[in-house]
């Protein structure tokens, strides 16, 4: 079995897959199309297909000649509301949509190295599951295991993979222990009174109080938290006001919670109980009301140490060395965390940053791209994880 042949024979296949899905991306829980190409792809392998789990999700069940262990790969398909500024022959041509994540060369990696799995059935003892998730920018990863997606077979044990400009390509990324970032993402209403900028003395101003609450919750994150337990809570909205001379009634407020130990809720740390304790007192000082919400919320991606040695067993087989497995976390947010809280795992990071070919733009940014070299990489640790994991 030489897989590296193998995959190298696929290449041509594997960077069409990418090009295509980028071409034509689509939004969570909207995937119809990548999920339809997937699930088509899956049953020409002779694989048993679930389709519309979690609405758009595909799972793909290879059974081992041989009875085992189930391990979980998993791949996201979702893109972002995001217009494309690269000028390539395979640029978006949606408008307003983009896969600038590397959302599309997840799901080709994982869609080739089923392909070469299936061919070698007769070396695997056990089951591997496929899993094509929907919006794992927002929620998809939650609803596929309250579907069932762990269960019938049983999953022992689960590897993600998320190709990652910041990382150099060439090398990879594993650690122990979080790796991403737990996430809250709020909504916060501020109710004052309204009235005219000329008489402000009449009105509660909900703006001033969103100001105060924006400035005061940065002393959560440097005078309240242990330092060396990282804990972020930014703003990305502020919305308020329909006229220069108008003191809005409203003001809403959006942002995110991000941090990078376990039990949120439980942990001594507690800034969600701080973030709230600030906006009440906040509120009452200025007579506002304040209702606050959260919208999405998943836990940090929790390495499993005994999954971490299997894959860097792995990465030294890939790569030939050790010296370009690096060690990195990062606060960003990957709901592959409600799979780790659920089951054994390990979620790493393959670099695919390269100045010279414009792949070292941020992730989100309008001008994403990926090194498709790197993609092989990624078809190649699928598989000889996999292997490894279920061989032992």
């Amino acid at each position: 079995m030489d897989i590296k042949k193998e995959i190298k024979d696929l290449k041509v296949e594997l960077i069409e897959l990418r090009r295509d899905f980028h071409q034509h991306p689509e939004l969570g829980f909207k995937e119809f199309r990548t999920a339809e190409i997937v699930a088509e792809y899956l049953k020409g392998l002779g694989l048993e297909v679930k389709e519309k789990v979690a609405k758009t999700g595909v799972v793909g069940l290879l059974k081992g000649d041989k009875p085992g262990k189930t391990l979980m790969l998993r791949a996201d398909m979702d893109a972002l509301p995001i217009t494309e500024k690269n000028e390539i022959e395979y640029k978006s041509q949606k408008e307003g949509v983009m896969h600038a994540c590397g959302h599309d060369g997840h799901t080709a990696m994982l869609m080739v190295a089923a392909k070469i799995l299936a061919r070698h059935k007769d070396k695997i003892n056990g089951n591997l599951k496929f899993v094509f998730q929907p919006n794992e920018e927002t929620a998809g990863a939650k609803m596929m295991i309250e579907e069932g997606v762990l269960e019938d077979p049983k999953v022992d044990g689960a590897f993600g993979i998320h190709l990652w400009t910041p990382i150099e390509s060439g090398k990879i990324a594993i650690s122990r222990g979080a790796v991403m970032g737990g996430l809250y993402e709020f909504e916060l209403k501020i109710t004052g009174k309204g009235g005219h900028t000329s008489a402000p003395h009449t009105a509660v101003d909900p703006i001033v109080v969103a100001s105060s609450i924006i400035q005061n919750v940065q002393a959560i994150q440097t005078r309240e938290i242990d330092p060396l337990k990282p804990t972020l809570i930014m703003f990305g909205q502020i919305n308020g006001g329909t006229a220069t001379n108008i003191i809005p009634e409203e003001t809403t407020l959006r942002g995110t919670i991000r941090y990078l130990y376990r039990d949120l809720l439980e942990n001594e740390e507690r800034p969600r109980e701080r973030f709230e304790r600030i906006i009440e007192n906040t509120c009452k000082s200025y007579r506002a009301d304040y209702e606050i919400k959260y919208i999405v919320e998943s836990p940090p991606v929790y390495n499993n140490d005994r999954m971490v040695d299997y894959v860097f067993e792995t990465a030294k087989e890939v790569l030939n060395n050790s010296k370009d497995i690096v060690n990195y976390t990062n606060l960003a947010g990957e709901d592959f965390g409600e799979f780790s809280d659920k089951v054994p795992s390990t979620f790493y990071f393959i670099g695919t940053g390269n100045k010279d070919k414009e792949t070292d733009y941020a992730h989100h940014h309008p001008r994403f791209n990926i090194d498709e070299e790197t993609l092989i990489t990624g078809v190649e640790m699928h598989v000889r994880s996999a292997l490894n994991f279920l061989s032992k």
